[in-house]
C-alpha cells in the first residue's frame, strides 16, 4: 500500500517521522529493538547505504523490529523492503546495544553474501553502494566501525 505514495512524498514523510522520533524517545527513555546487517559481495566488500532522512552519512542497512518478531526475519525483511535483496546464508553475529536519544537500542546484527542486486527503494533508502574495508567513506554513521568489528570477532 505505502507504494502508492509518491517516492517524493514518501521522503518526505520520512524525515518528518525522524525528527518526531527523535523527540518521542528524548522523552520516553526505554528500550528499542532494531537489526542491521552487514552485507558483503564476493570480493569481500561491505554494502553502505544513505537514508532520505538523518544526517548526510554512510551507514549498514536495518531498522526497526517488530514486536516479537524474529531478528532474523526483520533482518531480511529490512534488506527486501529497502534494497529489493537478501542474503545467502544468513550469519547472526551477535547483539551491541548502545545509547540514542536517551534510549537504549538494541541492535541484532547479521551477515552474509549479497543475493541479488541491492537497489535502493528511492524512498527510505536513496543510495547504496559496496566499499572496500579499507576504502570506508569517511562520513559514515559512528555506528559502522562498531558493527564491523563483529566481523573480526566472528572470523576466528
Amino acid at each position: 500500500m505505502l507504494h502508492l505514495i509518491p517516492a517524493p512524498l514518501h521522503r518526505a514523510l520520512f524525515r518528518l517521522g525522524h525528527g518526531l522520533r527523535r523527540i518521542f524517545l528524548r522523552h520516553l527513555a526505554g528500550e528499542i529493538h532494531g537489526c542491521c546487517i552487514i552485507v558483503r559481495d564476493g570480493q569481500g566488500r561491505v554494502l553502505l547505504v544513505r537514508h532520505s532522512y538523518g544526517p548526510p552519512v554512510w551507514a549498514l542497512p536495518g531498522g526497526g523490529m517488530r514486536s516479537r518478531e524474529d531478528p532474523e526475519v526483520a533482518a531480511l525483511r529490512e534488506l527486501r523492503e529497502e534494497l529489493d535483496c537478501s542474503l545467502v546464508d544468513p550469519l547472526h553475529l551477535g547483539m551491541q546495544s548502545n545509547e540514542f536519544l536517551g534510549s537504549i537500542n538494541h541492535v541484532q546484527v547479521f551477515t552474509g553474501l549479497v543475493d541479488g542486486t541491492p537497489t535502493p527503494d528511492m524512498r527510505e533508502v536513496v543510495e547504496c553502494r559496496f566499499f572496500a574495508l579499507d576504502e570506508l567513506p569517511e562520513r559514515r554513521s559512528s555506528t559502522v566501525a562498531r558493527r564491523l568489528s563483529l566481523l573480526k570477532t566472528n572470523a576466528g
